[in-house]
């Protein structure tokens, strides 16, 4: 899921230790459908971060259902950060209610350009 989603950055920085080392101090929530692993979502509790959401194939709910099952665990002030350039994640983001906070770039010599969102306000109700 990962190299594919990622198209832009090396094949280097995609590994299945670094999200192992990440995965230790995180909750890992799993989408499965028939046997099948549909998404994941990692979040990390201290933080109330949402560090990842990767799912295998768009359009089937999997990252609707792991976004709305990790805002329900939430501390209430759930953040992520998604890289700038991730056109399709930030808009799925955009379409659950989220909206951008901030904006940077990730220090290095890569210097990704990220995005820092989190869910938009509520809707009061309305005029009564």
């Amino acid at each position: 899921m990962l190299r594919e989603t990622f198209t832009w950055l090396p094949a280097w920085r995609h590994n299945a230790q670094v999200f192992l080392n990440d995965a230790r101090v995180e909750e890992v929530y799993v989408a499965v459908d028939g046997g099948r692993i549909l998404g994941l979502a990692a979040y990390h509790r201290p933080g109330d971060f949402l560090h990842s959401l990767y799912v295998a194939e768009r359009g089937r709910g999997a990252g609707k259902a792991l976004l709305a099952h990790v805002l329900r665990v939430s501390r209430g002030g759930l953040t992520l950060k998604c890289q700038a350039a991730n056109a399709a994640a930030i808009a799925f983001y955009q379409h659950e209610g989220w909206v951008i906070r901030a904006r940077g770039v990730d220090p290095g010599p890569l210097g990704v350009p990220w995005v820092l969102m989190g869910p938009g306000p509520t809707p009061g109700p309305g005029p009564g």
